[in-house]
This record gives C-alpha cells, sequence and structure tokens, in this order.
C-alpha cells in the first residue's frame, strides 16, 4: 500500500489498527523495505517445557488435582498448575504463565458447581414443595392485565378525565 503512494492514516483505517501502527510500518518500509515489515514471529519468551513435557502435563493435569494432593476440591487453579510444572519438570512459572500455558493446552477456566456432595435432590424437592410454599412472603396478588392507550379508556368512560 505504501508502494501505491497510500498515507498511513488510509492504510489505518483500511486495515483496521491505529494510525501510530500505520505509522510505524510506514517508517519501517522507508528505512528498510517490504523486508522490514516481515514478520519475526511470536514475541515474549519461548516455552521452557518441551513438547514431551507439555503432552506429560495434560496428562496429569487430566489427572485431577486429587491425584497430586489437592484432595480438598477437584478444581485446578492457575496457582496449583504452576506449583505442579515446578514439581514435575524443576521448572519456575508464575500464576499468569500457568494460565497461558493451560490456554494454550487447550484448558479454560472453569466455576465449579457449588454443591454440597452430601446433597440430597429428594429431600431438596420435598422442604420446596412442602416448607417453601409456607414461608415465602406473598408477592403482588395475580390479575389479568393488558396493554392499552389511555384515550381508549377515556373514550369508553372507564375514567374521567
Amino acid at each position: 500500500m505504501f508502494e501505491q503512494n497510500i498515507k498511513p492514516p488510509d492504510v489505518a483505517r483500511q486495515l483496521r489498527v491505529s494510525p501510530k501502527s500505520a505509522y510505524q510500518w510506514h517508517q519501517l518500509w522507508r528505512d528498510g523495505g517490504v523486508q522490514a515489515l516481515a514478520s519475526r514471529g511470536p514475541s515474549g519468551s519461548r516455552c521452557r517445557l518441551s513438547p514431551r513435557c507439555l503432552e506429560k502435563l495434560a496428562a496429569y493435569l487430566d489427572g485431577g488435582p486429587a491425584a497430586h494432593g489437592w484432595v480438598e476440591d477437584q478444581v485446578w487453579t492457575a496457582a496449583r498448575v504452576a506449583t505442579l510444572i515446578g514439581r514435575k519438570f524443576h521448572v519456575s512459572y508464575s500464576v499468569s504463565g500457568a494460565t497461558r500455558l493451560m490456554h494454550r493446552l487447550g484448558f479454560s477456566p472453569q466455576v465449579p458447581a457449588r454443591r454440597v456432595a452430601e446433597r440430597d435432590e429428594q429431600a431438596v424437592t420435598a422442604w420446596k414443595e412442602a416448607t417453601w410454599a409456607e414461608v415465602k412472603e406473598p408477592g403482588r396478588p395475580r390479575v389479568d392485565t393488558s396493554a392499552c392507550r389511555a384515550s381508549d379508556f377515556l373514550a369508553q368512560g372507564f375514567v374521567e378525565p
């Protein structure tokens, strides 16, 4: 686009990027040509775990937290994953790094259902039907309603003007 004398603001608009990015690209293009605009690959540090270790980590995560000492609940937190990586692979990961690694492996954050393990569904249903009906506060009485204009009421004599 720069070779066609298209201005950076127009490039930004057409590519849906910020004008600042387009001006930076224009400067790179002027200084180094099209080769200067080539991607240098993903930024950031490289993964510190080998592909084989990543496969093992995925298998560990599939095994659940209880298999690795967290028996109080069945939730993988990023902090637990970072600890697991340290224990199994002797590599230090931050909590945010563990989160990104989990996403890369296809794991997404989950919110556990807040249910007691000993929950008795039949007892809950019986309580809702018997006790709850007695203790809940009465709401507004149910009446048939309709929507119409106030002028309709006036025309029919329901409301005095």
